[in-house]
């Protein structure tokens, strides 16, 4: 679907201000420049100092929005917040003046103006798209110290009666401001994200949000995305009744909304005789409907993914381009891509839907907002049988059972979802369709990555090993995306990496991966020896870690303390190492096995020695959990006694 970079930033529409004389730096500009920020820990970047926009909606749907926003860099690495930026259609929109002043630390001032404007894509992978996008960048010229402040005016017209308003990125935020401006008569409501209610202060038709001193939000190791931890406010407005020449789309519940997208989506499902000649091809050999859908899917997921806008602000944006043009050009969208596959799945007698969802959070689309706005990505749901299993089923209440699938995601297969959609809430869009549904969240059975090691210790320590690795599920989806998106020789040197991380000094010899996609299945067979892995000492005790090489997921939750939640994702992993030990040497010291329960996971490892052999297994098993803040301590504890049980040594001795 259309990136919700693309629409937000046309929503959001960055930029404000009154007109000002000259190049001299306005009085807003200044006085944000003056004012004193707190002290803040000594790796934040950079500190907004002002971010104020003000939008003004004509009866005609006409919108003009000004944004002031100023920015104190603290860091050298905070220079890339010295940019300007605003998107417009170009048949629609237009951005009326555009200026940037970099105060320098000593006080001298760069100004910034027509010049210095560039007028760029949004994206190379674009093949045509009505959307530019103006910029000035001050990044290099910036430095610690300095303050960068732009001033943009733009307008467009929309057929959208919402808009949303970040009131802070990572960053902290000394003054965060929305300020919208309607006719006469008409009104607005809001809902606050990720923060108490920011009731705005209304004067006549024009409101105003406002949110003072926002902290930084520190990154911290599976916390959740900045989207679901920074304020924000969604905010409707309505016509007048009876307003004259309004044009402007409101939405009043989500029937509404899944009822406007399957107009816009439905009259795309087109089908010819060489679309329906090929939809018959690819299904020529499928015994079941489920083989008719893998069949298909799969063909679908090798179109080639580019991304085309086109008419966004007038709704064009969510409409897919008809299913015979996809099919002919080979490329599309997402939600293209859905459509494509619908009218394959039509031509052979099953039913499907598009599910239009967002992609990268799956706490971030709200119940409590019915809004087209708050999706950026486009799948699908496939009606299907009663007695079809799987773990991607849900159980809608209109129109039954129906299969979720991912028609842009190469890597997952039918049966699978990526895990980035997993349990996010979305919608059907369909007129039989009245609320979110939450998307299924695979079992952790499912995404299972077993491991097996063999392998031998000579007198000297050297340790020669064949691991062979099955991957399932999203562990399966995520070797699969990362053998196809490097080269061979890149892959094997990530692949060394992580050996010899475990193994120190360890020579590869053999790395043999197997892709069974229509199985969702990585196979990956990998031959190493590392000299001294055992370290001798005393020339009489032998000493090694049974846990030859890493977990590659390893989780870094070293902090005492933490601020956000911890994202746990449903997974499970499986591991036999079994060493033949080296003659004349006994086991002397073997670690206490350990066993650990909790609502969130299971972890277990095992110690046997048999016929010369030492036998080590480990077994993890993880929820997917959202797990708060206040119960960090326990999560943290689980993780440290894996990385201890993992870390713990075998002692042989010489007989």
């Amino acid at each position: 679907m259309f990136s919700r970079l693309t629409l937000a930033c046309l929503l959001l529409l960055i930029l404000s201000a009154p007109a000002f004389a000259g190049d001299e730096v306005p009085a807003w500009l200044q006085q944000a420049a003056a004012t004193t920020a707190p002290a803040y820990d000594k790796d934040v970047p950079a500190v907004v100092l002002l971010s104020d926009q003000n939008v003004s909606v004509g009866e005609d749907g006409r919108v003009v929005t000004t944004r002031n926003y100023a920015v104190r860099i603290l860091l050298r690495e905070g220079r890339e917040f010295a940019m300007a930026k605003e998107i417009y259609q170009t048949d629609t929109g237009k951005v009326r003046d555009m200026r940037a002043w970099l105060i320098r630390s000593a006080g001298a001032v760069k100004r910034y103006g027509k010049d210095e404007i560039l007028d760029i894509a949004l994206s190379t992978d674009d093949v045509y798209n009505e959307y530019r996008a103006k910029a000035i960048f001050a990044r290099d010229e910036a430095d610690a110290g300095s303050v960068f402040g732009y001033q943009i005016v733009s307008e467009d017209r929309s057929i959208f009666s919402q808009f949303e308003w970040d009131f802070q990125e990572r960053i902290p935020s000394l003054l965060s401001r929305f300020t919208l401006t309607l006719p006469n008569g008409w009104r607005s409501t809001s809902v606050t994200f990720n923060h108490e209610k920011v009731e705005p202060k209304v004067d006549g038709s024009t409101y105003t949000w406002e949110l003072r001193d926002s902290a930084p939000i520190v990154p911290e190791p599976m916390s959740p995305p900045v989207s679901t931890l920074a304020p924000r406010v969604a905010v409707s407005y309505f016509p007048a009744q009876g307003a004259p020449n309004s044009t402007v789309k409101t939405f009043a519940d989500w029937a509404e909304v899944a009822s406007w997208m399957s107009e816009l989506e439905d009259p795309q499902v087109t089908v010819n005789d060489t679309l329906a000649a090929k939809a018959r091809e690819l299904t020529a050999n499928a015994k079941t409907d489920l083989e008719k859908i893998q069949t298909i899917g799969r063909y679908v997921q090798g179109v080639k993914y580019i991304s085309i806008q086109i008419g966004l602000g007038r709704g064009g944006g969510y409409r897919p381009h008809t299913a015979t043009e996809v099919f002919a050009k080979s490329y599309g969208d997402c939600k293209d891509k859905a459509n494509l596959m619908r009218a394959m799945l039509k031509v052979v007698g099953i039913t499907s839907y598009p599910v239009s969802i967002y992609s990268g959070d799956p706490d971030y689309v709200r119940t409590e907002w019915p809004s087209p706005q708050q999706f950026n990505h486009c799948i699908v749901a496939i009606k299907v049988s009663g007695e079809t299993s799987g773990q991607t089923l849900i159980e809608h209440p209109q129109l039954g059972k129906l299969l979720i699938f991912d028609p842009t995601a190469e890597e997952t297969p039918v049966g699978d979802l990526p895990s980035y959609l997993q349990g996010s809430l979305a919608l059907i869009d369909s007129k039989a369709s009245d609320a979110l549904i939450k998307m299924p969240v695979t079992s952790p059975d499912s995404n299972l990555l077993d491991r097996q090691i063999d392998a031998s210790l000579d007198g000297s320590g050297t340790l020669s090993a064949t691991l062979r690795e099955n991957a399932n599920g999203q562990w399966a989806s995520a070797y699969r995306r990362e053998f196809r998106d490097e080269s061979r020789s890149d892959y094997v040197k990530r692949i060394e990496g992580w050996i010899t991380a475990g193994a120190t000094a360890a020579t590869v010899s053999k790395v043999e991966p197997n892709d069974d996609h229509s199985s969702n299945r990585f196979d990956l067979n990998i031959d190493f020896v590392a000299p001294r892995y055992g370290q001798l000492m005393q020339d009489r005790l032998l000493v090694f870690k049974p846990a030859i090489v890493s977990r590659r997921e390893s989780v870094p939750l070293a902090a005492v303390k933490r601020k956000q939640p911890v994202v746990l994702k449903s997974s499970a992993y499986s591991e036999i190492v079994r060493v033949k030990l080296p003659a004349g040497f006994d086991v002397d010291e073997m670690p206490d096995p350990v066993k650990m329960d909790t609502a969130f996971g299971s972890y277990a490892t095992t110690y046997e020695v048999k016929d010369g052999q030492l036998v080590f297994t480990r077994k993890l098993s993880q929820k997917a959990a959202t797990i708060p803040a206040d119960q960090y301590a326990s999560v943290r504890s689980f993780f440290e006694k894996i990385r201890a049980a993992e870390q713990a040594p075998v002692v042989l001795t010489r007989k």
